[in-house]
């Protein structure tokens, strides 16, 4: 009860900032929550400054879908135990969710990013998501200080978001889903929050960005606690984003994101958030490893529904290159991604790769409708074999206003490779999603 109060007070003196900012809650070098933040990847780099005292703008973001999916798996009957006999799912509306976000211009240059999820389908509570500073010029050190570097580079420092790949500029993060033209992240979402620095240098389209990070989700100072007190991370993303004619855009990125050895790595597990594909191909028990036994299911402790972990906890090497092609109002993203890694309990590395391809097309005097689809697939090395799950969607959507989405998507997900006496053996779930999205 202390806890729920305290949370309404801290939230209703955020939201009282609303007032003070109402005027004007454009920022510098900032992607705008909105329709308007569609199709933008790194946040966009302006050397002219707008800043005259400090502003906080307050945002958010609410989201909210009915789900009409149908599930099966293979086991035959006479092998069905309570781990690989499925849920029964029924036809209704899931956890809707919601995001607080605050950015604040500092000074001339300086900006900071909050992300707080007010719920998420993992945690019914308030946590706090990651932040970070935003540098995009040193005149709040010193006037004019390497100002012709910094015309063309910024700086983000914090515990953030990685920027590996494009395909996360595009995913939905938590109630954060205008972004997205479909309802489902890709089925080996890369996305992960590890505290590090960004260093990027944008120019004449060109850009080019390394980082590094500690390589760790939950952060402590104890050894052995998810992760020793060492350990490192590499990012670096090279690529082309120019707007050739009026009509074309053109961009193609590659990006990398390695580790050394460490314990635990959260690379593609990371999302708390979690699926948007409640409970399919989930089972009525897990074995949990760390109390040595059967746990009931629900859809907290399942969150990752619908999604592919390859398993590579302590050492990894992804590469992802993205093509993104935009003329007129059709638009084709496209992800290749390819991985190696191991368990501590392996000696030789696997690999997995993972292939999407996305066609919209948006239409309507300010491109408020589109239609799109979408196929994905991920092959992969497992210990017992190859696995394959491939997905196929469909999507509709229709912006009401700029800061109000309605979409309905089909998808179809499948499963091979798996053995006889796992609970994604033969394993399928197909059906409708629909999904209504506020944010601003």
């Amino acid at each position: 009860m202390k806890t729920t109060l305290k949370t309404s007070v801290f939230i209703m003196a955020i939201l009282g900032f609303i007032n003070l900012n109402a005027q004007n809650r454009n920022l510098d070098n900032y992607r705008q929550p909105d329709q308007r933040g569609i199709n933008v990847f790194e946040a966009p780099k302006d050397s002219v400054s707008t800043f005259e005292s400090v502003k906080v703008r307050v945002g958010g973001q609410s989201t909210l879908q009915f789900q009409a999916i149908d599930h099966e798996n293979g086991v035959a009957q006479a092998d069905l135990t309570t781990t690989n006999t499925l849920q029964e799912i029924g036809y209704n509306f899931n956890l809707a969710t919601a995001n607080l976000d605050l950015d604040v211009a500092l000074a001339k240059g300086l900006r900071m990013h909050l992300r707080t999820y007010l719920s998420s389908r993992h945690h019914p509570e308030p946590y706090v998501k990651g932040g970070y500073f935003q540098i995009d010029n040193l005149d709040f050190i010193s006037e004019g200080l390497l100002s012709n570097l910094m015309k063309y580079t910024t700086v983000k420092i914090g515990h953030m978001e990685n920027n590996y790949g494009d395909a996360h500029f595009r995913r939905s993060d938590n109630a954060q889903a205008i972004y997205n033209p479909f309802v489902g992240n890709l089925i080996m979402d890369a996305f992960t929050t590890e505290v590090g620095a960004e260093v990027y240098y944008q120019r004449n389209g060109f850009i080019g960005m390394i980082g590094f990070s500690n390589g760790k989700l939950n952060q402590n100072v104890l050894q052995g606690a998810n992760g020793k007190t060492g350990g490192a991370a590499f990012l670096a993303k090279l690529g082309y984003d120019k707007q050739l004619t009026e009509d074309f855009r053109f961009r193609l990125t590659g990006s990398l994101y390695t580790t050394g050895y460490v314990a635990n790595n959260y690379l593609y597990t990371a999302d708390r958030a979690g699926s948007r594909y409640y409970s399919v191909l989930s089972p009525e028990q897990y074995f949990d490893f760390r109390t040595q036994s059967l746990q009931n299911t629900t859809a907290t402790n399942s969150f990752r529904t619908g999604r592919f972990d390859p398993g590579f906890r302590n050492r990894i090497t992804a590469v992802m290159f993205n093509p993104f092609v935009k003329y007129g109002g059709l638009e084709f993203f496209g992800t290749l991604e390819l991985v190696n890694g191991r368990a501590a309990s392996e000696s030789d590395n696997r690999s997995t790769t993972q292939l999407a391809g996305e066609v919209i097309y948006r239409f309507g005097s300010s491109e408020d409708f589109y239609i799109g689809g979408r196929y994905n697939t991920v092959s992969s090395e497992q210990s017992f074999g190859d696995v394959d799950v491939d997905r196929f969607q469909l999507s509709a959507g229709y912006f009401l206003t700029k800061n109000v989405l309605a979409k309905l998507e089909y998808v179809n997900q499948s499963y091979d490779g798996y053995p006889s006496d796992n609970v994604l053996f033969e394993g399928k779930f197909n059906g409708l999603m629909f999904e209504a999205v506020i944010s601003f």
